[in-house]
């Protein structure tokens, strides 16, 4: 795997091409680009990751693959297969689970391998499913060269499953300067741009599915609009729930769906309280934008937001726990002067903790690790990983 010119070559593979996973990878992706790095992106055609790698100038293959398991992942792991032996890459990087699960089974070992669940996949599913997608988490681990887990909640959990592999804790980041903008710009001038009116609002940004938890918010909002009659939510963001979250606000005139946008920054520039209601996580990039814009934040508890989202930034709340969630909404819609001192708080804590230089710094690290040869695990040695306590950023050796 020798490179006479001694550029290194990155392959990242990916399946989702829209929302927070992409959005970390292109951050990566832009910092091995300006390093000399030849990067490329395997990923299917829809969404905008294709297009916006393009644009910083990788190399993108199309990988038609889809987000569930079953009887396509052979043909799927097959043309993977075949797009890494022509590109030869030095490094191949797998994002997200169904990545994780046809890329380690195409590579099985061959060449470094680095997988970032971005949330683990046996979270998604219940019962017999949920038990083989544990097993097979275990069972990678000897073609897996190092994991990445964007917080230590997501690590723990991984241990507490039995997946120990030699791990790097690198919590996700933001391009501060990107969202400069978008952090001071005047929230009337954001709703004027949108077409919203100066009334309190509250913007859920994130996938319509069921990890994200719209369905839990709408379950709190009657509760917020009888505190606050006047208030508004916009749910920003397509997928699979659009349509039944579509059908519970028929007549509705305080929320609405925004749909997939390109003008993101816009709304949450326009909200008074972005809310972040997920049911699971790894560590949710839409806090991390939130700050960055400026803007108080009410999440609830999954993974990585207790390591994210400080105490004077916004509020935490129990999964689930729907009177707590619109308790808090209430009090950041009644009162604007907090909401923007929090956000004002947390605009200076991802500016300190998640600026996206450190993460995509942690991650070249990372690769230079695994190409030296002395560092390569061994097959036997990564079945016998034991991982030990340590903080962010740092390596979990096995």
């Amino acid at each position: 795997m020798s490179d006479p010119s001694g550029t290194r070559r990155v392959l990242h593979v990916c399946v989702p091409t829209v929302a927070g996973v992409p959005t970390v990878l292109l951050g990566y992706l832009k910092d091995q680009l300006a390093r000399g790095y030849l990067v490329s992106v395997a990923c299917p055609p829809d969404g905008w990751l294709a297009t916006a790698a393009v644009e910083a100038g990788a190399t993108v293959f199309c990988w038609r693959a889809t987000r569930a398991p079953g009887p396509r992942v052979a043909g799927e792991t097959l043309r993977l297969v075949r797009l890494i032996e022509a590109t030869r890459p030095h490094v191949v990087h797998l994002h997200s689970a169904k990545a994780g699960l046809a890329g380690r089974l195409a590579i099985r070992g061959q060449r470094p391998t680095v997988f970032q669940p971005h949330a683990w996949s046996f979270l998604a599913v219940e019962g017999p499913a949920r038990l083989a997608a544990v097993e097979w988490e275990r069972f990678a681990v000897r073609w897996t060269d190092a994991l990445v887990c964007v917080s230590n909640a997501e690590r723990q959990l991984g241990v507490s499953h039995g997946v120990q592999a030699a791990t790097w804790v690198i919590p996700n980041g933001v391009d501060c300067a990107s969202w400069t903008a978008a952090g001071s710009r005047d929230r009337a001038s954001a709703r004027a741009r949108l077409g919203l009116p100066d009334r309190p609002l509250a913007v859920c940004v994130g996938r319509l599915c069921t990890q994200k938890g719209q369905h839990d918010l709408l379950d709190a909002w009657d509760t917020v609009r009888t505190a606050v009659p006047c208030a508004k939510l916009a749910l920003v963001g397509g997928g699979p729930d659009r349509a039944s979250l579509q059908a519970r606000i028929v007549g509705r005139r305080d929320v609405f769906l925004a749909g997939e946008r390109a003008d993101v920054q816009l709304w949450f520039a326009a909200a008074d309280v972005v809310v972040v209601p997920s049911r699971w996580e790894g560590m949710a990039l839409v806090p991390l934008e939130a700050m960055a814009s400026a803007r108080s934040v009410v999440a609830t508890n999954v993974p990585g937001v207790a390591e994210s989202l400080p105490v004077n930034a916004g509020a935490v709340v129990a999964i689930g726990d729907r009177l707590g969630l619109a308790d808090e909404i209430v009090v950041r819609l009644a009162d604007r002067t907090r909401a923007d001192a929090e956000g004002a708080a947390g605009r200076r804590h991802v500016e300190s903790h998640h600026n996206m230089a450190v993460p995509a710094s942690a991650i070249v690290s990372l690769y230079s690790t695994l190409l030296r040869p002395q560092k390569r695990n061994r097959q036997g040695d990564r079945e016998r990983a034991k991982i030990a306590d340590a903080g962010p950023l740092r390596r979990f050796e096995s």
